[in-house]
């Protein structure tokens, strides 16, 4: 049970990057291409604010995105997500607020694990597009308004013609092995008493994700790691990382938190780890996150206890 250094294979099925969809990048720059896809009757939209959408129950109780005819949009900013298996073109459509559509809106947070492959890839697209539009109206160079061009994926300058693409910003997440296989986890402050998780933080301009992954490890728990593995990636847009995930053994083992983002860590056995959970004394974040996989690796099957949020 649990990982070893020789078990180096990528972690599959990661919630959030289970898209099947084909982005068709090569067609955003073809104006009457989209413009037909638009008007096709066939094709869906799905309505996004604020990292939400509007769900349904299938017959089988399974949560699944409510899409739209294109009429849905209304005058809403609509960006084209690609297409499925079947050709069938996806859009989403920035709406104002939840009212364009009475029902139940959630978000990747709440449904992201429960989707199909096909939902998941889009709503990670349209709340990534989202966020973008929504922090970028204004040109980074002199200030003025930014107008989305390309099927949603640039935004130009009214002024001075620049081109804006949506940013990723990659953040490393590891969890952290010692000698005797036990596992480091931490607690940010802002955090309820019982939530652990492992330790991330964002690459910094001109580092490696390796450099980043000792970077913050030691910063955050005054933890040294030598050998790592990295072990997959996922989009998280809360609002626009790349989650880089690894395991790394650790070369000392003395814990001493920064106090500021991390205020609490603690090695665990698989043992340990268990009883904590069981007893929930410990929560693990949801099945939606990299995190969680990268804990239940290590410890060789599901645990119990998730987050709750308030």
């Amino acid at each position: 049970m649990g990982d070893t250094r020789a078990d180096r294979s990528l972690l599959a099925d990661l919630s959030l990057a289970r898209s099947t969809l084909d982005r068709v990048a090569e067609k955003r720059g073809d104006a009457d291409w989209v413009a037909g896809r638009w008007a096709d009757p066939s094709s869906r939209v799905l309505l996004v604010h604020d990292g939400a959408t509007p769900i349904e129950m299938s017959p089988q109780g399974i949560p699944r995105l409510r899409l739209a005819a294109p009429r849905a949009a209304g005058d809403a900013e609509v960006a084209l997500l690609g297409l499925d298996d079947s050709g069938t073109a996806y859009f989403c459509a920035r709406v104002e607020d939840r009212t364009a559509e009475p029902g139940e809106w959630q978000g990747l947070r709440e449904v992201g694990a429960a989707l199909s492959d096909r939902d998941v890839g889009l709503l990670v697209a349209a709340v990534a597009l989202d966020n973008w539009h929504a922090a970028h109206p204004h040109c980074a160079r002199c200030g003025e308004p930014t107008l989305m061009s390309s099927a949603g994926w640039v935004r130009v300058c009214a002024a001075d013609g620049s081109e804006h693409y949506p940013r990723t910003d990659p953040a490393v997440i590891v969890l952290v092995i010692d000698d005797d296989d036990r596992a480091l986890l931490g607690r940010q402050g802002r955090w309820q008493p019982s939530w652990f998780s492992t330790l991330a933080g964002f690459v910094e301009p001109g580092e490696s994700a390796e450099a980043a992954v000792r970077r913050e490890v030691f910063e955050e728990a005054g933890v040294r790691v030598g050998e790592m593995a990295y072990l997959g990636s996922q989009p998280w847009p809360f609002p626009c990382s790349l989650m880089l995930g690894y395991h790394a053994w650790a070369t000392t083992t003395d814990v001493r938190v920064d106090g500021e983002e991390i205020v609490e860590a603690r090695w665990f056995s698989r043992d340990e780890l268990a009883r904590a959970c069981e007893s929930r004394e410990i929560a693990l974040p949801p099945a939606v996150s990299i995190a969680r996989r990268l804990v239940e690796r290590w410890y060789g099957e599901p645990l119990k206890g998730d987050w709750i949020r308030p």
